[in-house]
């Protein structure tokens, strides 16, 4: 394969520009329409950047004359926009320190005066003083570089702080390179938070009421008592009985129009004046304002008759009686105890607080706690209404209902197998976002210094927040330890023994929560980021593979995939996981190896995901299948985690529960209709994740137990799409194997894959994807 640079197309950018305008033309509110306009000035500075030259879209450098360390802004699908994220404005506190300097103090801005000062004698002080006292936020990694500088000045390493202050100088004119001045609470332990106190907040006060609820409410509170009050004045016009309906449809009793009462003209003119200011605080719904609606007719009625029904019509006098004997004949007639009653039904059914009510008093008692801190419990959320948060809408003792605690619990701080039982950590990308937290204290705990070891612990946090860059040609993402500040800080690490035991500990408890908490699922990269992460901090080298997007792969793996090929093939040797996939019996030593775009890649484990494959690849279908075929062959990562960390007697535990856990969310996965074909597709790729993960798992299980679940499977599966796929899984159970074309020799058993360069079996006509 040749080593031609391979760059990113700027068809996908384009088209994400014509979404961003669609949606920010057709926004409702002006919040959604403030959040579309951010996202269409970032993909117009794609799109402009990539056709200027400015952006090169695919490189670990995208920018032009931009350092990999910089923290960039990223657009959807890893598309840099060219922006810089510590490129911010100043704040009021450092613009006004910016005004009392000296005329002395160098810089071609102020950002850059601001940066000088804090290398002066006086602006490194107050870095130290807010380090060593913790107070301060890292937000972006580059924060913690002009901190990172003042410390090796004052530790004695004025060297390195040379050197750093150097790799800094030619961006100091642009980015913010301090933190921010203010304490951040941060869990300690085992407790991570998937938010702050101040975003769940946000996120309570943001809580709406239903839109077809609050058209409910205003016609059961404000329209009806209007329209009764409407019916209420002509029944006063009404001579002797009020009219009636029988049941044979006729109406009989008195007629209005006959009967003035002396009031009734000022009753007319306030009742109309009610209904105008009540229109311009309430929208009207359709019975306000369709003209042939019973309210529309008595309204018009109304405002015909300032003196008397001199201008109506026999006919329309007609209507009124028909409508007063509609509404008297169904709920009694105004006033009466009937119709009070039934009102009273009415109200009742939407008098319940709401729960964006509700959600507005637990946001104030979020207030109480620091605002980038984390609830301690959720006795907070889960607490009554109390006597003094009471009002008439809210009475005393209301609960909290779940989905307003579930917002709050979002910022709790507990273990994260905690988190995921209460639903808060809900998918291995959620535990992706917390596990930095956790990560970070393992890696700090090598830094004997508390001052460095906690500025080193925010910088981790941040840098994991960063978004990853869409990257080719065997490309890989910026590593923390390539910050030129988090490079200077080696010689305050010293590796102890301790700190691989807790690295260690901590990586068999998450590789075993994703398993147990997701055993459908993939683990996605950046929880894979993340386990290499903890991996190396305790001594392992664990060959833990990427997910490759189909849209940008360049035909060739890497070193390690052929590694973690060779541990499934060891682990999984003689197991229904092996036989159903064929995986190879051994891995000799590697025939070819050679270098492209500076890495070691495994020829012979990319010929073999082609062949098996059956396709030469090319098109983002036949990247699909060879990738397909990688993560058959290593079991994305599986094999390699229970092997490397002796998982296998956990794991055999609680096989049979989670392969049926796993087998139960892809059949419901596929009975579910979807939109359109592309999300058939993901439908059906996802379902195919699944069914692996579940093959590995019933791999941990007694033979009686796989066996017992594939024919569990199979009453599930009869008739549906999914049928051939299961009997083929019974088929190897029995001791058959399939052809190399994943079909039997007799029978319509096939093996089931997630995708095909044609249409694929669970997309055709009879199938029920």
């Amino acid at each position: 394969m040749s080593d031609q640079v391979h760059t990113a197309s700027s068809g996908y950018a384009t088209g994400q520009l014509a979404r961003a305008l669609a949606a920010a033309v057709s926004a409702g509110t002006e919040a959604d329409r403030e959040r579309a306009l951010r996202k269409l000035r970032r993909w117009e500075d794609v799109v402009s950047g990539m056709a200027d030259g400015m952006l090169t879209v695919g490189s670990r450098t995208p920018v032009a004359d931009t350092p990999a360390w910089v923290t960039l802004e990223v657009a959807h699908g890893g598309f840099a926009t060219g922006g810089y994220l510590a490129e911010v404005p100043l704040s009021e506190d450092e613009a006004a320190r910016v005004a009392s300097f000296p005329d002395d103090v160098p810089g071609r801005n102020e950002r850059e005066r601001l940066n000088s000062w804090y290398l002066g004698d006086a602006g490194q002080a107050e870095l130290l003083d807010a380090i060593r006292s913790g107070h301060y936020r890292v937000e972006v990694p580059e924060d913690a570089a002009l901190p990172v500088v003042a410390l090796l000045l004052d530790r004695g390493f004025p060297e390195q702080a040379l050197d750093l202050v150097a790799e800094l100088r030619p961006l100091m004119h642009r980015l913010r390179l301090t933190p921010r001045f203010e304490p951040v609470p941060r869990p300690s332990g085992a407790a991570v938070r998937l938010t702050s106190v101040k975003d769940a907040a946000a996120s309570l006060r943001s809580a709406r009421v239903p839109v077809q609820l609050a058209k409910m409410r205003d016609a059961l509170t404000v329209w009806d008592p209007l329209y009764d009050r409407l019916v209420a004045l002509w029944c006063r016009t009404v001579d002797h009985e009020l009219p009636h309906v029988e049941e044979n449809g006729t109406v009989r009793g008195g007629w209005p129009c006959r009967t003035w009462p002396a009031d009734w003209a000022a009753a007319r003119t306030e009742w109309l004046a009610d209904f105008a200011e009540t229109s311009r605080t309430h929208a009207p719904s359709g019975r306000q304002t369709n003209p042939k609606s019973n309210f529309a007719r008595l309204r018009s009625a109304l405002e015909s008759c300032p003196d008397g029904s001199d201008a109506l019509t026999a006919r329309e006098v007609g209507w009124i009686r028909r409508v007063i004997a509609s509404t008297v004949s169904h709920r009694g007639a105004p006033g009466t105890g009937q119709r009070d009653a039934w009102r009273t039904a009415q109200v009742a059914t939407v008098a319940a607080p709401t729960h964006a009510a509700l959600a507005g008093v637990l946001a104030g008692r979020l207030d109480r706690y620091p605002a980038d801190g984390g609830l301690p419990s959720l006795d907070v959320a889960t607490a009554a209404v109390s006597e003094a948060e009471a009002t008439d809408e809210i009475p005393y003792g209301t609960t909290m209902p779940d989905h307003v605690v579930h917002k709050a619990a979002r910022s709790l701080e507990a273990p994260a197998d905690e988190l995921v039982r209460l639903g808060v950590i809900t998918s291995g990308e959620t535990l992706a976002v917390v596990l930095p937290q956790l990560t970070s204290r393992l890696l700090s705990a090598a830094i004997d210094d508390p001052v460095v070891a906690g500025l080193h612990e925010q910088t981790y946090t941040a840098f994991r927040r960063r978004r990853g860059l869409l990257l080719l040609n065997l490309e890989h993402q910026v590593r923390f330890t390539e910050l030129p500040w988090v490079d200077a800080l080696a010689p305050y690490r010293s590796p102890k023994p301790d700190n691989a035991g807790a690295a260690h500990r901590a990586l068999r408890q998450t590789t075993m929560l994703a398993l147990t908490a997701f055993p459908h699922a993939l683990l996605p990269n950046p929880l894979v980021t993340e386990l290499r992460t903890l991996a190396k901090q305790a001594g392992l080298e664990l060959p833990l593979v990427e997910e490759v997007a189909a849209d940008i792969f360049t035909g060739t793996f890497t070193t390690k995939w052929r590694e973690a090929g060779a541990v499934a093939s060891r682990l999984l040797a003689g197991t229904p996981y092996a036989n159903y996939y064929d995986l190879p019996a051994d891995w000799p030593k590697p025939r070819r190896e050679r270098m492209r775009w500076s890495k070691h890649t495994a020829e012979d484990f990319s010929e073999l995901c082609r062949e098996r494959a059956g396709t030469s690849g090319g098109s983002i279908a036949a990247n699909g299948m060879v990738l397909e075929q990688s993560q058959i062959l290593t079991t994305h990562n599986l094999a390699v985690l229970v092997d490397g960390l002796n998982l296998t007697d956990e794991l055999r535990e609680r096989a049979p529960e989670l392969a049926w856990q796993a087998f139960g969310w892809l059949v419901r996965r596929l009975t579910q209709r979807a939109a359109h074909r592309h999300a058939a597709l993901i439908q059906v790729k996802n379902a195919a994740y699944a069914w692996r993960q579940a093959l590995f798992l019933l791999a941990f299980c007694e033979p009686a137990v796989q066996l017992a679940h594939a024919e569990r499977l199979a009453g599930e599966a009869r008739g549906t799409a999914l049928e051939p796929a299961v009997e083929g899984l019974l088929h190897v159970l029995h001791g058959g194997r399939f052809t190399p074309t994943g079909t039997v020799q007799h029978g319509t058993a096939v093996r089931f894959l997630g995708w095909a360069e044609n249409t694929h079996p669970l997309l055709t006509p009879s199938g029920h994807s």
